[in-house]
């Protein structure tokens, strides 16, 4: 692979990684298996029947995991812990020919990358919680699915473009993470006040 779709390829599988470790695994798996594409050698061991298997079971898993309210806010946060480190060794193994300081440069920013998707995901989910209809969790739930896989795909077929949709997808999760977090003041001040 050539830096560029290195660098796709980190970036896309990082930010979806974020949203849905276990859809991005199993989409890459499942492109290669059906050889759609090659993957580099260090992930080419996604497409082994065992590792599609217990990708795709997690996927189910957490397919239903995240349509219950307050249930997918522990989910996240358990996730916190497995989603960007997860990342970051899909992005170490894809740089696999690359040298040492890439390949680790690869690792964090795709660690990085699904970090902030991640708290973008987790804190915007943690704020729709707060409404009582469910309907608007849902579509939450199966618009993250959609990107996860959808950016994934895009990673393998156009890196750059890839690289130039992370970059506007980490932009506006800055933007929406500052929201939050000052949404998230002013209610617990309000709350503190009375």
């Amino acid at each position: 692979m050539n830096p560029i779709e290195t660098l796709g390829l980190a970036l896309g599988a990082g930010f979806s990684s974020g949203l849905n470790l276990y859809a991005t695994v199993a989409t890459l798996g499942l492109l290669q298996r059906f050889g759609v594409l090659h993957l580099p050698p260090g992930l080419q061991i996604l497409s082994h029947p065992w590792v599609l298997g217990v990708a795709i079971a997690l996927y189910f898993i957490e397919f239903f995991a995240d349509k219950i309210p307050y249930f997918d806010t522990i989910w996240d946060a358990i996730h916190t812990f497995i989603r960007p480190p997860a990342a970051a060794l899909l992005a170490f193994a894809a740089s696999g020919g690359a040298p040492p300081e890439w390949r680790w440069g690869a690792a964090l920013l795709a660690g990085g990358v699904a970090l902030a998707s991640h708290g973008t995901k987790a804190s915007a989910r943690a704020a729709v919680n707060a409404s009582p209809e469910p309907l608007s969790n849902w579509a939450l739930s199966f618009g993250e699915d959609v990107l996860a896989v959808w950016l994934t795909w895009m990673a393998t077929a156009h890196p750059l473009a890839t690289t130039v949709i992370v970059s506007v997808l980490v932009a506006l999760s800055a933007f929406l993470l500052y929201h939050l977090f000052r949404f998230a003041r002013r209610a617990l001040q309000r709350l503190l006040a009375t």
